[in-house]
């Protein structure tokens, strides 16, 4: 049994989980601020089930639409669909039951989520196509990212959030494309050789690594300004301040790791301090929203 659920989860990348679940958490207790963050068990349930069954989609997706150039690429030729450990039928019946899945939790949550996820689909799903036909890959992969938080704030609110919500939740969600847009770039680095020779594409590929870096380092940069803003809308004070000079740390560690270290440490760059972004911006958020604003500098 344990093996089982150990293959399927390694198949969808469940540990990568860790990048949009803070995200979509974080905004969802900015959204129940009026009640200490907390939307109530049934919508907090609602909100993890469709989280985990719009990524299971999404990952799906993506594994059964690149299995042709999974099996070419010497990184990803043991990957689950190559090698036959997973039926392409249970991979398909997979990502159909997990699409019906986010669209039962979104119906449970309220009208407006039931009508958006069909959207909310399509969106974290084309990501997986874009690759053949624009550079831009990257940026559609954030916003599919994006629609995680979005989602959450509009599971708690529904149709009554203000203008000020609204700025807010825009705000957050480009921090969340351009933070995607960094990291992915600095992860296909892996795949630069193989793309380019593949007519796989990417900025990576249009740009060169080191001009890829260069965008890659500046798209985190306004991230950060992104987020320092969306602090500023929320009213957040000292903990939130200093979780965000954390995450500026660990973004300016993962560019040191990718401009002078092996592609082998990108891994560490690309898992470990992304995970720790994502953690840290959901406790220093739930310390400002739980006590309500308690921490400030005297």
């Amino acid at each position: 049994m344990f093996s089982i659920i150990n293959k399927w989860g390694s198949f969808v990348r469940f540990s990568h989980t860790v990048f949009a679940l803070p995200f979509a958490l974080a905004a969802m207790m900015v959204a129940a601020r009026e009640h200490r963050g907390w939307p109530g068990w049934r919508t907090f349930g609602l909100i993890l089930a469709a989280m985990v069954c719009a990524r299971t989609c999404a990952m799906a997706f993506n594994r059964i639409v690149d299995r042709k150039w999974d099996a070419l690429n010497p990184r990803t030729a043991n990957r689950h669909l190559p090698s036959g450990q997973i039926s392409l039928a249970s991979a398909v019946s997979l990502c159909v039951l997990a699409a019906a899945g986010l669209i039962a939790a979104s119906w449970g949550l309220n009208p407006l989520c039931f009508h958006l996820s069909p959207v909310a689909l399509v969106l974290v799903c084309f990501y997986s196509l874009t690759k053949r036909f624009t550079d831009y890959t990257h940026v559609f992969l954030g916003i599919a990212l994006a629609v995680a938080p979005i989602g959450a704030w509009l599971a708690v609110k529904g149709t009554e959030v203000s203008p000020l919500e609204v700025l807010q939740m825009a705000t957050l969600a480009l921090a969340i494309v351009l933070w995607l847009v960094g990291f992915d770039i600095i992860y296909a680095l892996q795949d630069y050789e193989f793309d380019q020779s593949h007519g796989l594409r990417s900025l990576v590929v249009a740009w060169g690594p080191q001009n890829a870096l260069a965008g890659a380092f500046l798209a985190h940069m306004i991230m950060c300004g992104l987020l320092l803003a969306f602090g500023l809308l929320c009213h957040f004070r000292i903990a939130y301040l200093l979780g965000w000079l954390i995450i500026v740390a660990c973004l300016g560690m993962e560019h040191w790791i990718a401009r002078r270290r092996s592609l082998n440490w990108i891994n560490v760059a690309f898992f470990r301090l992304n995970a720790v972004v994502g953690a840290v911006f959901l406790v220093v958020v739930a310390a400002e929203v739980i006590f309500q604003g308690g921490f400030r500098l005297r």
